[in-house]
């Protein structure tokens, strides 16, 4: 089945068609958002939301698109919105940030499906450090390193151009190598 009579089904309401979508969709928005909020529930919330998302606008779908161009798009938008009402959160718990016992340079607690076992460590590190980048320097190094997407794709996802992809790409691993390296000089 081609995208065109996938998107005429889901606009019809059909429920096998949203299915299947879910199902060949779900850990590649699972993957982006996890590589994003760092954290499993959040994470899940965000695909939940995202294919809730799909369902309500698929009216608003432009069929110029590819289908995984726009859910990458909703599930970078949802992931980041999240992250910004945690921040928010915190900002309003000044008590629940006295209390806490939890530094705030601890590496992430999570399980990317990319990573494997003994690399764990290394990527808590790195995952920590990409929390300090800017959203749009994180979002295209997470959606290129960790997704495997291309330029191109990645420049229609964020809506940008493909000059600045590679800029934004060029300035996340600068800042990286920098947060890195400050980190290693620290702990070693």
């Amino acid at each position: 089945m081609d995208q065109a009579e996938i998107i005429a089904r889901l606009r019809e309401g059909d429920q096998a068609a949203y299915s299947m979508v879910v199902e060949q969709w779900q850990q590649m928005v699972y993957n982006v958002a996890i590589g994003i909020v760092q954290n499993e529930e959040d994470a899940e919330d965000v695909m939940q939301d995202v294919f809730v998302s799909l369902y309500e606008k698929i009216g608003d779908f432009r069929e110029a698109a590819a289908l995984s161009t726009w859910l990458y798009s909703i599930a970078v938008r949802k992931a980041l919105d999240l992250e910004k009402s945690r921040k928010r959160e915190k900002r309003g718990g000044f008590l629940q940030r006295i209390f806490s016992m939890k530094e705030p340079d601890e590496p992430a607690n999570f399980n990317h499906p990319g990573i494997l076992l003994d690399n764990k460590e290394k990527a808590a590190v790195l995952f920590a450090a990409l929390k300090k980048l800017p959203d749009n320097q994180r979002v295209a190094f997470t959606l290129h390193k960790l997704e495997g997407l291309g330029n191109q794709q990645i420049a229609a996802i964020m809506e940008t151009t493909l000059y600045a992809v590679e800029s934004l790409q060029s300035r996340a691993k600068a800042n990286l190598k920098k947060i890195l390296k400050d980190y290693y000089e620290q702990h070693l």
